[in-house]
């Protein structure tokens, strides 16, 4: 085995275990193990377990990162929408290990990145385009950015929970997400306001 497929292969193992136990419940003895190969071999290629680790998760955030923009291509807003929803649960359910990893808070989040920046990252490609839509219908593009937070958490929630119900099938779960996010913004107030905010406010109001 060369050193180039040695490495994949631990990465594969790490990954799986990684997934399965999480990065406190990983071990490099077992990732060796599992390889038969010796612990000196995993510390060659990746200097240790947080090393293992991050090569990890930075390749699981840019395969999803990569797969969520690339859907944000040509046609309509909504179509956009639909195809970027499409794209995250397509992830999760083909790289359902991954996922879990990317969700899994780690005690080594600072120095790989977290499931936060990452949907931060997706959320700054959403961006532009609610800015675009926004401003055709006369809203303030400037509120895009907290928009597109609001939009792309939503998913990536839902997503958490769809990944071990797995009920209804992707598709659908995809449409009910663009149902209630796209209706949404096609009957947004320009200046929205809390109703219980205003009726607390006009009872101290009242003498």
């Amino acid at each position: 085995m060369t050193g180039k497929e040695r490495r994949e292969q631990l990465l594969d193992i790490g990954r799986g275990l990684f997934a399965e136990r999480g990065y406190d419940g990983t071990s490099i003895e077992e990732v060796a193990a599992r390889a038969d190969v010796s612990k000196p071999v995993v510390y060659e290629h990746f200097g240790g377990k947080e090393g293992l680790y991050a090569v990890v998760v930075d390749r699981e955030m840019e395969k999803l990162l990569e797969m969520v923009t690339g859907a944000l291509s040509g046609g309509h807003a909504r179509e956009l929408l639909e195809q970027a929803a499409l794209a995250f649960l397509d992830y999760i359910e083909d790289y359902s290990d991954g996922f879990r990893i990317l969700v899994r808070d780690s005690p080594v989040a600072a120095s790989t990145g977290t499931f936060a920046s990452l949907i931060s990252d997706i959320a700054s490609q959403v961006e532009h385009i609610l800015a675009k839509e926004f401003k055709s219908r006369g809203y303030d593009p400037k509120l895009a950015s907290m928009y597109s937070q609001m939009l792309v958490g939503m998913v990536a929630l839902t997503g958490q929970w769809w990944l071990d119900v797995r009920k209804p099938k992707r598709h659908e779960v995809a449409a009910h997400l663009v149902n209630l996010a796209w209706n949404g913004l096609s009957a947004l107030e320009p200046k929205p306001h809390l109703v219980t905010r205003d009726r607390r406010q006009r009872r101290r109001d009242t003498p």
